[in-house]
């Protein structure tokens, strides 16, 4: 299998743009010689999102209320520049701004320059910075991406130290055409604490911010724990050269919630929330997720998470949210399906149908918050309940079961081919081959499922398999009973997982690999005709 790459960016491309913007075949927008106390800069970085072959968002921050003016050009001088756009950012979005841009030429690097202005005086304008991403092909080309999940969870923040989120950096090594985040983008119920002291005596130390100090409430709390993580280097300039597709999980509010859940376990009251109801949190976390994470609008449900992204002939990705429409969390054993055994909901389990069963991509990605048969507990503190879709029975689906086995079927009856699971969420990296004639449930086609996480958090597993649907553990990588649970990134058992479609054989190399970048695991997968 031939292995994909694409140049580097140039050392005028990287973060920053070498100046302001230039009058005539430059640059659209008009320059300005810039006021120094006057000038608004980009906080946090740039971020693109939900690229297609024609299509991105795009992601910024300024130091004051401006007007994000954005460019994009096939190189990073832009001489020609293809087109441009602009968004506000203003006090309501908490200086945040992202805006799509369109008519893009398809499997084509795009740079993106993105200048600040001053909307107090439009003459002032920022120090423009450079982001750049590559759109998805319209013929057979090779396409590379990685995922994983899990970002500064268990008080493990940034430690500079130490080097900051290195897996990041090593990610970006390989030069993806894009990442996904398959949940658990920031930790809004963990606070970070300066010092942490480690078994061998010695201290993590991390950066520390006052939203950052407790579990988030407000929604200026829940925004910065993404301002949070954007402090760190290697996010930062992974996010200028790799665009993210990013779904959420429980952590985005806080640990294994569900939407109408009364705040009364042990633990919410450890955390000492105000509210009664979760509802009130997730609205306020929905609002700062949408606002600081580079995702697609949706015109008729403005919080949805749920969207596929076609990447090209070869790849279609699923990007689901179990989050948002289930149940409640509990023993989940009903025998009928109904609204207390809802995961994803009838509405979203309908749009995957119709969308799996529309796809033409040789590949679709189902990229899923959490795994299929690994049992997570919903309380630990009584031991009680799933938070996840399987009870740990071995048995015939019940509950949450019910919603996946039918689309299994589904798949199969409709002869969609070539589904691979892509997940996260357990704190190890895992392979699982799901063999119907291992399964109690046995009317589906065998398929993968990849686990692989945490990108910058705690360590833990490895979890136990429910048989319902036959997973065959193929790969495991977690920490060993002498090493205990919730090991710091300092371990080494960090990971991501990586994937390579070849786009001469249209074989799909799955790689898990660890924040040194030793890849641990792998196999190619041969697709059905």
């Amino acid at each position: 299998m031939q292995r994909h790459t694409r140049n580097g960016p140039t050392r005028r491309g990287v973060m920053r743009a070498s100046g302001l913007l230039t009058l005539g075949s430059a640059g659209l927008f008009t320059p300005a010689i810039s006021r120094a106390a006057d000038r608004p800069s980009l906080t946090h970085g740039l971020q693109s999102g939900d690229v297609t072959a024609d299509s991105a968002i795009v992601w910024a921050r300024a130091s004051q209320p401006s007007r994000l003016r954005i460019e994009f050009a096939t190189t990073d001088s832009f001489a020609s520049v293809l087109g441009g756009v602009y968004v506000d950012a203003l006090p309501e979005s908490d200086l945040a701004g992202k805006a799509g841009v369109q008519a893009l030429p398809a499997g084509q690097d795009i740079f993106y320059r993105v200048t600040p202005q001053n909307l107090a005086d439009p003459s002032v304008l920022g120090e423009a910075m450079v982001g750049r991403f590559r759109t998805a092909p319209a013929d057979n080309r090779n396409v590379a991406f990685v995922w994983s999940g899990d970002t500064a969870g268990q008080g493990w923040g940034i430690n500079e130290e130490w080097g900051g989120m290195k897996a990041y950096a090593t990610m970006l090594r390989h030069r993806p055409d894009f990442f996904i985040h398959s949940g658990d983008t920031v930790y809004a119920d963990g606070p970070i604490v300066a010092e942490v002291k480690l078994k061998d005596g010695t201290m993590w130390t991390n950066v520390v911010t006052e939203e950052k100090s407790k579990p988030a409430e407000t929604l200026a709390e829940f925004r910065g724990q993404y301002k949070y993580n954007l402090l760190d280097q290697n996010m930062r300039a992974f996010n200028a050269e790799v665009p993210t597709y990013a779904q959420w999980d429980d952590h985005e509010v806080t640990n294994n919630w569900w939407p109408e859940e009364p705040l009364t376990r042990a633990e919410h009251l450890r955390k000492k929330y105000g509210e009664k109801y979760a509802l009130a949190m997730v609205a306020r976390a929905h609002r700062a997720f949408h606002e600081f994470i580079p995702i697609a609008a949706n015109p008729f449900e403005p919080a949805r998470v749920y969207r596929k992204i076609g990447y090209g002939p070869l790849v279609d990705v699923f990007m689901l949210d179990m989050r948002s429409y289930r149940g409640p969390n509990g023993e989940d054993r009903q025998a009928s399906y109904g609204p207390a055994a809802y995961f994803l909901g009838p509405t979203q389990i309908a749009w995957l149908k119709r969308e799996l069963a529309a796809s033409k991509a040789t590949w679709k990605v189902i990229a899923a918050d959490m795994p299929i048969s690994i049992y997570v507990v919903y309380d630990a503190d009584r031991n009680f309940g799933s938070k996840a879709v399987s009870q740990l029975d071995n048995g015939v689906p019940l509950g949450r079961e019910l919603e996946i086995a039918d689309l299994l079927g589904f798949i199969k009856r409709e002869k969609v081919r070539n589904t691979v699971w892509l997940t996260a969420d357990v704190h190890y990296t895992a392979a699982h081959w799901y063999d119907p004639s291992a399964a109690k449930f046995q009317d589906f086609d065998p398929f993968w499922e990849f686990v692989s996480g945490p990108i910058h958090a705690g360590t833990f597993g490895p979890g136990d398999l429910d048989q319902t649907f036959g997973p065959q553990l193929k790969y495991v990588k977690a920490p060993t009973a002498e090493q205990g649970q919730n090991l710091p990134p300092s371990a080494g058992l960090q990971f991501f997982g990586q994937v390579e479609v070849d786009g001469s054989t249209r074989q799909m190399k799955v790689t898990l690999r660890n924040v040194a970048d030793q890849a641990l695991w792998s196999t190619t997968i041969d697709p059905a005709s």
